[in-house]
């Protein structure tokens, strides 16, 4: 039980791009995108994806907004959101490990490469390039958060959902995730 209780959401989703749908035909996870939030309107989350929504080759690390951009772009995206307990120190280091990546962004690219990587279990390792779950899982590895033996370089969307101290919030469609994800969090008297 965590004495001095925070909260972060990983939020996963699919939203039916081409990447999104390959990634799929090659795992097994519903869910091809991670991505990290401090924000319970899900209007601040972090990864490596798109940065612009309409071209889908250039990429690197984007704050995305669940009701925004790639979301509002791909209308039938569908999501799965946890809640997650961490203490004031790992939420005090997951902040600082985002920090350094805001405060760099246009240095990080996306790691398209890294991705075969997982498909043959082969580490590849590039430095300021990342992928989803690969960025999502380092920082929380960094922050004490969630505990692997495998190497960011190699851990899938699926993997992440083994993290400890979660609480499904909310799954279904994006587009109808804010009101219920706001009445799960906060519920009105």
């Amino acid at each position: 039980m965590l004495v001095d209780c925070r909260y972060i959401y990983l939020v996963f989703t699919r939203t039916g791009s081409w990447l999104s749908r390959l990634i799929n035909v090659f795992s097994d996870t519903k869910y091809a995108h991670s991505s990290v939030s401090f924000d319970s309107n899900f209007t601040k989350m972090y990864s490596f994806g798109r940065i612009k929504p309409e071209n889908p080759f250039w990429g690197g690390f984007v704050e995305e907004n669940l009701h925004d951009g790639i979301y509002k772009k791909f209308s039938h995206c569908e999501c799965l959101i946890y809640k997650v307990g961490v203490t004031e120190e790992q939420h005090l280091l997951l902040q600082e490990q985002i920090d350094i990546f805001i405060s760099e962004k246009e240095k990080y690219r996306y790691n398209f490469i890294g991705l075969f990587g997982i498909l043959f279990n082969i580490p590849i390792k590039r430095q300021k390039h990342y992928f989803c779950s690969q960025f999502v899982s380092e920082i929380l590895i960094r922050s004490n958060i969630f505990y692997s033996e495998k190497a960011p370089e190699l851990i899938g969307t699926n993997e992440l959902y083994e993290i400890e101290n979660k609480e499904i919030i909310y799954e279904g469609p994006v587009n109808e995730s804010y009101q219920l994800v706001s009445n799960a969090i906060c519920p009105q008297a």
